[in-house]
Formats: C-alpha cells, sequence, structure tokens
C-alpha cells in the first residue's frame, strides 16, 4: 500500500478573477526590455554554450558562406578585366565554374548551419522548458496562489517561443550579418576607398534613420503585444466563463469590454505596422540613392581612367549588399529583446525560493512482529512506521497512528493578518473532527496546514507525537488523503484517474475503490466501462460523478489520515447518502477531518469545532453542543446561517 495525496485546484480564485476581468492571460505582460540585460544573456548562454561543439561548427559555416557571398561579388572584377573584355572563353568558363563551385560552398554552408541551429534551438527550449516545469513542481502553494494561471501558462508558450525564435534565427543571423557587413566594408575599401566614404555617408544616414523609427517600432510593438495579451487572455477568460457569464446575463458587458481592448489593440497594432512597415521602403530607396549616387561617381572614375570597369561592377555589388546586413540586424534586435524579455521571465521562476523541506523523518513499510516491534521491508505490508534517525546516528521507528495535534497554532497568510489564532485542538488515531464555521473562519486553512501547504507563525503541530518540521513533506503528504470540493481530473481513463491516488493499484483495486465510493454504479453504464477516456477535466461526467471520482481516488491511497473539505457539497442528497454508506467504511479506523456546510454529514463526529474568526468558539460532540444552545445550535436549528 502506498499512501497519496489529492491533487488540489484553485478554482474559486480564478473565478473572482473572471468575473472582474483582471486575470489576462498568457502574454498580458507584453515584452518590456530586459532589466538585468548582461546578467540575462550570461543565463541564456549557460543554456546555449552546452552545444558548444555544434556552435562552433556553425560559426565555421556562418564564416564559409560570408565569404562566399563577400568573395562572388570580388570574382567580378577579373571576370570582367581578365576574360570578358579581352575575349578569353576558354578562361571565363573555368572562372564561372570556379564562381559556381564558390556559391555551391556557401549554400552548403547555409544549410548546414540552418540544419544545426534547428537542433539547438528545440533541445534549448527542451531542456529550458522541462527545468521551468521541474521547478515549478517544487515550489510552494503559495507561489500559485498569488499568480495567474495565465500568467505561468504564458512562461510556457509565448516566452519559450520567443527565446526558440531568437535561437534559431536571430543568433546566426547576428553573427553572419556582421561578418558580412565588416567584410563588404573591407573589400570595398580595398577596391576603392574615394567611393567608400561616399557609400559609408549614406550607411550613416540609413543607421540613424534606422534607430530612429526602430525606437518608435519598438514602442509600438511592445504596446500590440501587451494589447493582444489582453485581448487573447480576455477571451480565454470568457469562454471559461460562459457558463457565468450566461447566469448573470453579463453578455452585454463582455461585448463591450471586449469592444475596447480590440480597439486599443487595432491602435496599437496600426502604429507598430505604420513604423515597422515604413522601415524598408525607406532603407531600400537610400539603398537606391547610394546605389546611383555610386555608379554616377564611378562612371565619371572609369572615363577618367581612374577605375577600371571591372573594379566598378565589384563595387557596385557590394554597394548593393551592404545595406542588408544593417537592415536585418534592426528586424533581430527585437527578436533579441523579446527573447531576452521572455528568458528573463523563465529565469524569474527559476530563481524563486524552492518549497522549503528540511524534514528527516521518512515514511517506511515495517513488518510488525508478535513482540510488538517492527522491521523495515521493501514489500507492501500494509503497514508503515515513522523512520526517525538521532544526532548519534540511531535509527527509531515510531508506529503510523494518525494522531494529529494542534498547539497554540498562530497562522496568516501575510504578516499583516492572522487567520488562526491560538488555536489548539486534537484528533485520535480513528476519530472523526468536523469543523463547521462561516466562510473565511479558517476551517481549509487548519487542513492546509495538516499538509505543510503553507508554514506556521507559531505554535506546532505534531503527527504521531513528531512535530510535522521535521517530516520530509512527501512523507507527510503521503501519509494524507484529501477530498476537496473542487475536483480536477485528468486527460486518460476512469481508471487511470483513480488510479492516480496509488500508482500501483491493481484493476481489482481500482473496482473495489470504486465500489466503495459508490462510483461503480455509473461507471459500469459508461459505454467502456473503467475504460471510458475523459477529457477537459472530466466535462463528459456531472459534477456530482466527477465528486465520486475524486472520492474513489482518495479511497484507493487508502491512508490513515483522511479530510474532507465539503466533498459532499456537489451531490444531491440522495447521492450523498449512498456516498455516507461508503465514506463509513472509508473512515474506518482513520483519522477523518471534515469540513462542511451541511451539518447532517458531521453529527456523526467525536468532536465538532465551530469556527469564527480563526478562532474555535464553541466544541464538543453534535449533543452537546445542542445542550449548550450557542452558535452551533442556532445554525441546527436555523436561527443562524453560515455565510
Amino acid at each position: 500500500m502506498r499512501y497519496t495525496k489529492m491533487s488540489i485546484s484553485h478554482n474559486k480564485k480564478e473565478l473572482v478573477l473572471v468575473a472582474r476581468g483582471q486575470n489576462h492571460g498568457p502574454g498580458a505582460h507584453g515584452y518590456r526590455k530586459p532589466k538585468d540585460f548582461r546578467n540575462t544573456i550570461y543565463k541564456l548562454m549557460k543554456y546555449i554554450g552546452k552545444y558548444k561543439f555544434l556552435l562552433s561548427i556553425v560559426v565555421i559555416c556562418l564564416f564559409i558562406n560570408s565569404f562566399a557571398m563577400i568573395a562572388g561579388s570580388y570574382f567580378l572584377k577579373p571576370i570582367i578585366n581578365d576574360y570578358i573584355l579581352p575575349g578569353d572563353f576558354n578562361g571565363l568558363g573555368k572562372m564561372l565554374i570556379i564562381l559556381g563551385s564558390i556559391y555551391a560552398c556557401g549554400a552548403a554552408a547555409s544549410y548546414g548551419y540552418s540544419r544545426i541551429m534547428v537542433h539547438i534551438s528545440q533541445k534549448t527550449v527542451f531542456v529550458l522548458r522541462r527545468d521551468l516545469f521541474h521547478k515549478m513542481q517544487d515550489l510552494s502553494l503559495k507561489y500559485f496562489d498569488t499568480h495567474t494561471n495565465g500568467d505561468l501558462m504564458s512562461r510556457y508558450t509565448n516566452d519559450i517561443d520567443t527565446i526558440s525564435e531568437a535561437i534559431n534565427n536571430s543568433f546566426a543571423g547576428i553573427i553572419s550579418n556582421v561578418v558580412m557587413f565588416v567584410g563588404v566594408i573591407v573589400m570595398m575599401l580595398v577596391l576603392n576607398p574615394f567611393l567608400t566614404v561616399i557609400t559609408l555617408i549614406i550607411v550613416s544616414v540609413m543607421l540613424f534613420v534606422s534607430q530612429k523609427i526602430g525606437k518608435k517600432s519598438k514602442f509600438y510593438f511592445s504596446e500590440q503585444q501587451a494589447k493582444l495579451g489582453s485581448v487573447n487572455g480576455y477571451i480565454e477568460e470568457m469562454i471559461e466563463g460562459q457558463k457565468v457569464i450566461k447566469v448573470f446575463s453579463y453578455e452585454e458587458n463582455a461585448k463591450n469590454e471586449f469592444k475596447n481592448r480590440n480597439e486599443a489593440l487595432r491602435i496599437a497594432a496600426t502604429s507598430a505596422q505604420s513604423y515597422s512597415g515604413s522601415m524598408m521602403p525607406i532603407m531600400i530607396n537610400l539603398s537606391y540613392i547610394n546605389y546611383a549616387i555610386t555608379s554616377c561617381v564611378g562612371a565619371i572614375m572609369v572615363i577618367r581612367g581612374m577605375l577600371d570597369i571591372g573594379s566598378l561592377v565589384s563595387f557596385l555589388q557590394y554597394t548593393r549588399q551592404v545595406s542588408q546586413p544593417i537592415n536585418h540586424l534592426a528586424q533581430q534586435v527585437n527578436t533579441i529583446l523579446a527573447a531576452l524579455s521572455g528568458a528573463e521571465r523563465i529565469f524569474e521562476v527559476m530563481e524563486e525560493k524552492a518549497e522549503i523541506d528540511e524534514g528527516t523523518v521518512s515514511l517506511t513499510k515495517v513488518i510488525m512482529n508478535k513482540d510488538g516491534s517492527m522491521i523495515e521491508t521493501d514489500k507492501n505490508t500494509d503497514t508503515w512506521a515513522w523512520r526517525t534517525i538521532d544526532e548519534f546516528g540511531n535509527i527509531s521507528l515510531i508506529p503510523l497512528k494518525g494522531d494529529v495535534r494542534f498547539e497554540n497554532v498562530v497562522f496568516g497568510y501575510n504578516d499583516d493578518d492572522k487567520v488562526l489564532k491560538d488555536i489548539s485542538l486534537f484528533a485520535k488515531p480513528g476519530q472523526k473532527i468536523a469543523f463547521v464555521g462561516s466562510t473565511g473562519a479558517g476551517k481549509t486553512t487548519i487542513t492546509n496546514l495538516i499538509n505543510r501547504f503553507y508554514e506556521i507563525k507559531s505554535g506546532r503541530i505534531t503527527y504521531d507525537g513528531i512535530d510535522i518540521r521535521y517530516i520530509k513533506k512527501d512523507s507527510l503528504r503521503s501519509s494524507l488523503g484529501v477530498v476537496l470540493q473542487d475536483t480536477h481530473l485528468f486527460t486518460g481513463t476512469i481508471s487511470d484517474n483513480i488510479r492516480y491516488g496509488r500508482l500501483d493499484a491493481t484493476d481489482d483495486e481500482v473496482v473495489e475503490a470504486a465500489k466503495l465510493a459508490n462510483a461503480h454504479n455509473f461507471i459500469k453504464y459508461l459505454p467502456l466501462g473503467y475504460k471510458t477516456m475523459l477529457t477537459s477535466d472530466g466535462g463528459n461526467l456531472s459534477q456530482g460523478q466527477r465528486q465520486l471520482m475524486s472520492i474513489a481516488r482518495a479511497a484507493v491511497a487508502n491512508p490513515p489520515v483522511l479530510i474532507l473539505d465539503e466533498a459532499t457539497s456537489s451531490i444531491d442528497t440522495r447521492t450523498e447518502k449512498f456516498i455516507e454508506e461508503g465514506m463509513d467504511s472509508l473512515m474506518a479506523n482513520r483519522t477523518v477531518f471534515v469540513i462542511a456546510h451541511r451539518l447532517s454529514t458531521v453529527r456523526n463526529s467525536e468532536a465538532i469545532m465551530v469556527l469564527e474568526q480563526g478562532e474555535i468558539i464553541e466544541r464538543g460532540s453534535h449533543e452537546d453542543l445542542l445542550a449548550n444552545e450557542g452558535r452551533y445550535y442556532q445554525l441546527h436549528t436555523g436561527q443562524f446561517e453560515l455565510e
């Protein structure tokens, strides 16, 4: 037997954000300039740098490709001067073969580095995505409470995609364009320094114009991306919240809000595309002006014998080539900035403090001897113990019973607020403890603290006499079973979802767990029974059926401590009766914490705690609390209603 916990969802927070229209989803942040440019590049290069050998081949291929382009243009000089003008056709044929071979080598090098960069790009984002996902598994629940799902998803989608695009295209492109630009300028100086000066003057104008337009373009593209994220996030929220929208007749408000966001996107996109679209025509026209001026001046120099025709033709070819690297670099700067911005957001998550776990006590399988002594084993014995090690290295085994105690516990989600105030309570092995009270009284918080999803401010919580801070979190949570009001089912079969509670459960154990939760009654009538596929969080099941699945998942885990947080709130009274029959068997000989609004589900508890504003105001059995005629009595008789 292996104990596992149930998954926890936070749909309530998302529903509030949907209703308010605050969760803008993926990309809502837009692409901002990275705050720490150098540090972000360093971290990203540590990922890319794992492929040093391949990168060295890429650099070699880039130089070969650039050399082929530069050399090809220079070869026009001897071809014209030495072979075309003299009429040497045999020599011309040989030179054309050489020129063709040079261009073929350049094309092969271009194909080679393109394929390698695709490989490096995909491997890099594969590792980034893996590390990001692994890191998120180590973060505390508090982190997910303070970040929306859309914002976290954007790191896997928008941010990863921009990094992939930059590595795939811009990394090699920047090196290639720099080498190309320097090589062209050098060859132009070799051919004719005077004409080169004229070209550099025009190039300076092009750089100035590129900088001005690029600055405006970058600003509006940032605005466009932010507005696009807002629109996409809003659409995502409205699709997810269609039921809420229709229930509250929110359609017209949704249309108006979408109209405003869509209009803001149109304005930003129009400005961005206008500046971006004007860049290339301006550059092309400046390039033509440069070509025309150079042609006129060069022609005069040829007529006066200051320059040969072959050199002029080669130079004019370089004149066409010199502006291309500038245009490409201007376009790639935005891609690089977007990638670095995305990388920075990813590294922000990776640098978050992982969930603290300083526990040394672990859960272990044991064989119980007749004399009460225990022996550790790797076999499934259905008997567990806490394995402790003292300062001298001595190992002790403490039987896992399920004795949970709170001693003067104080807790708040932030420093300025106290959700629980000096809470003390105990649950002996096999006892059923119930919590009732208004929303926000602290009922669910108590169960979250048992799991150590949050750390208490003062006091202590013990489990079988051991402070839970000394128990490894995996071991602690593996000994608990949790059934929540908000169920979450995964894509897979009915069996897979039940087996999520204990992955090594056999098919027979899955069926027994389903019968125990009374889920078997509806599963057997499904088209494929336990092999029926579930998708979209179990959208093809009713809410009640999904809750039964969650209870079956807890049943197959067979934990010594069970937490039921509004576990039957989504189920009708008739179904609840059947569930309670199965739950009685499930709760037998287990410590159980129950949170419920329906008082009928807690009346058979050994102890009922009535909470208000983080304090226990009443405690006792159902009969004792009724006899006291306090808050519980008012709730039971309808004189006071839970909010």
